[in-house]
């Protein structure tokens, strides 16, 4: 991963693409190794380029993470014009065309797409609130905590750490309840309190999702490393 500036625009367009993550892992494309290059002229212009762990990798996912990609860079103050280039992947015409011409999806991939990926998007927020909360509750059950201590917990209750801050941004962007009097164990398609009898199996399948996530992560590490022996940073 490269940048090149005479400026801070470089370095700020990088933190930028930090914020975007792969949707299904639920990472930062910069700490999965994704960002290929950032390069910033002196006039403003950035280029990036994206690979991913395989030539056949799901074109909605790599939509999602080219156009989000694209937005973070062209937000940065002093980027004037932004250029990102998905690169060795079968639909990177379709991808980087639309990406550039802020056409959708759909309209990228006429004729083969029919929605946009807002569903899509959404599906995968609730997997990593789900993931999160394991992260945050696991822990605590391990010390003792009951299920029914965990049920009237709320976030402000529950000790600060950077599991704890993630579960609440990831609820943050479903727009489900995130401040500190919100309960800690909701259902994250609909943001209500679980009832105290869902609560173990609320428990098991937030563990289930978590080591989903991470079981996909591993594998994509592996199928990466392979593709690209230098390029995996994690």
């Amino acid at each position: 991963m490269t940048v090149t500036t005479d400026t801070t625009v470089g370095s700020a367009a990088l933190s930028a693409l930090a914020t975007v993550r792969d949707p299904e892992l639920d990472e930062p494309i910069t700490t999965l190794g994704f960002v290929a290059s950032c390069v910033v002229s002196c006039d403003g212009r950035a280029v990036v380029r994206l690979r991913l762990p395989t030539y056949f990798c799901a074109p909605n996912f790599a939509f999602l993470m080219v156009a989000d990609a694209y937005d973070a860079v062209t937000a940065v103050q002093g980027v004037r014009s932004a250029e990102v280039i998905l690169e060795d992947h079968f639909a990177s015409d379709a991808i980087n065309q639309g990406v550039a011409a802020q056409a959708g999806f759909v309209q990228s991939f006429d004729g083969e797409a029919v929605a946009e990926l807002g569903d899509l998007r959404a599906q995968f927020l609730r997997k990593a609130v789900m993931a999160g909360t394991d992260m945050v509750c696991r822990p605590m059950v391990a010390a003792g905590v009951t299920p029914a201590e965990l049920l009237v917990l709320t976030l402000g209750a529950v000790p600060a750490s950077p599991e704890l801050l993630r579960l609440r941004q990831r609820r943050a962007e479903l727009g489900l309840p995130a401040g500190d009097d919100a309960p800690l164990l909701v259902d994250p398609g609909t943001g209500a309190r679980i009832d105290e009898a869902a609560v173990p199996l609320h428990l098991r399948k937030a563990r289930v999702t978590r080591a989903g996530i991470e079981a996909n992560t591993s594998i994509c590490s592996g199928m990466f490393r392979v593709r690209y022996p230098d390029g995996w940073t994690s």
